[in-house]
């Protein structure tokens, strides 16, 4: 055992759980005031749900041994002879390897809630969140991570384009067009009541995921400090992308758009953290701001459907482009347990991932259209129309997030714009002044 290592690990392990309620914070502030609450509830019910399933059995499906190239046996039930083993082939314990890949296993699901924000109740979320994780995201976590089949094609994911950005995403996006859009959507502007709430929660998140991507290095050793400061660099340069197109194609720069297109360059990067150089990561960053820009302020329009808080617009995207990206820009040079990219002269690693997108998708429109159908034959997970009205705080959980001052008592919709959304662009916000 390395002591450093180890103490990196859990550092990590730590950084990534703060990931949870940084995002609770982040989505928690582009709702309206009547549903603040529940959005952060979710993320942090997941957190405490997921990380007790996955202890449970998650772990054992995603990383015990494999079975066929689809998922792990039951070897490893309850953490079942795990005890104070070093990892197989590592330097620290495997019960720290179980903590940080917890907090991989609880952060993702939660990513998904900002598709069906202030819409879905929460006796059949809870069910449905807990079928997610344990039937689609622990069998991706095995596929890439755990020696399954596409680990074994050749694809390659750092620390989660694959499992869980584009899983998230795509599987947030099925279950917003199955449950539907939120009532007034497309006739009043739904906007943000509280933007320096999304501010700080993703600051939060942008230091959280210097854990998230160096910490998958597993040690604290020169693939950490390539990841981290790719991280870095690629975050800065899609929060300059974001707000570039956005400015060009509005004429005012947002607060939002820069929060967001950091974010987006954070997720474009995290397949790509531990494969790739410095240069190429201010590319992988400033592309994937500027494509989830137009993921959200124009496709989504475009087609019509209500992702709330744009988790497909960001997380779906920017998986789907970091995916690529790692299969262009990867070198061994970076990790030689890597491959070498495109733009390296090979192309099997390209290939590669360009199939393992595929099956991401794939398994997050089956499977969560599947998981949809049965947890809703079960129990109603669509709020009806006065539920919604009344807010989601009050009727699910009999709480209000402000019993008093500016936000107690304010109004469903504020209204004036065509255009329906909770990002506030030029746009929007020139109509509502």
């Amino acid at each position: 055992m390395n002591s450093g290592d180890t103490a990196w690990v859990m550092i990590s392990a730590a950084l990534v759980f703060i990931m949870t309620p940084a995002v609770a914070l982040f989505y928690g502030g582009m709702v309206r005031s009547k549903n603040v609450l529940t959005t952060i509830m979710q993320s942090m019910f997941i957190l405490g749900m997921v990380s007790v399933e996955f202890i449970l059995i998650g772990y054992t499906l995603a990383f015990g041994p494999d079975v066929s190239g689809l998922i792990g046996d039951l070897s490893k039930v309850g953490l079942s002879g795990v005890g104070y083993n070093l990892l197989e082939g590592g330097t620290i314990p495997e019960l720290a390897f179980v903590a940080f890949q917890c907090m991989f296993a609880a952060l993702t699901p939660a990513l998904i809630t900002g598709a069906f924000a202030e819409r879905m109740k929460f006796k059949g979320f809870v069910l449905l969140m807990l079928l997610w994780a344990v039937f689609i995201y622990n069998p991706m976590a095995h596929w890439v991570w755990g020696g399954g089949f596409l680990s074994q094609l050749g694809a390659l994911d750092f620390a989660g384009g694959l499992v869980i950005h584009i899983l998230s995403g795509v599987s947030g996006l099925t279950i917003c067009i199955l449950l539907g859009k939120r009532r007034g959507y497309g006739k009043s502007a739904i906007v943000p009541h509280n933007i320096p709430m999304t501010v700080l929660g993703a600051a939060i998140l942008w230091i959280g995921w210097f854990g998230f991507n160096a910490g998958s290095a597993l040690g604290a050793n020169e693939l950490a400090a390539n990841a981290f400061l790719v991280t870095q660099v690629a975050a800065a340069a899609g929060l300059l992308g974001w707000v570039l197109v956005e400015w060009i194609r509005s004429g005012k720069p947002t607060i939002l758009g820069a929060v967001s297109g950091a974010v987006a360059g954070l997720v474009a990067i995290t397949p790509a953290a531990g494969y790739v150089t410095v240069l190429p990561s201010i590319a992988i960053g400033f592309i994937g701001g500027g494509i989830c820009y137009t993921a959200v302020a124009i496709i989504k329009e475009r087609f019509g459907y209500d992702d709330s808080l744009d988790a497909f617009g960001v997380h779906g995207v920017g998986g789907m482009w970091g995916a690529v990206a790692t299969g262009l820009w990867a070198t061994t040079a970076v990790n030689p347990d890597g491959a070498n990219g495109l733009f390296y002269g090979e192309t099997e690693l390209f290939i590669a991932q360009i199939i393992s997108i595929v099956v991401a998708v794939i398994l997050a429109v089956v499977g969560s259209t599947v998981l949809y159908k049965v947890v809703n034959a079960i129990v109603a997970l669509r709020a009806n129309d006065e539920e919604e009205i009344t807010g989601l705080d009050l009727t699910e959980h009999g709480e209000r997030g402000y019993n008093a001052g500016l936000f107690a008592g304010a109004p469903s919709f504020i209204g004036g714009s065509e255009l329906d959304t909770v990002r506030i662009f030029p746009s929007v916000s020139s109509s509502q002044n």
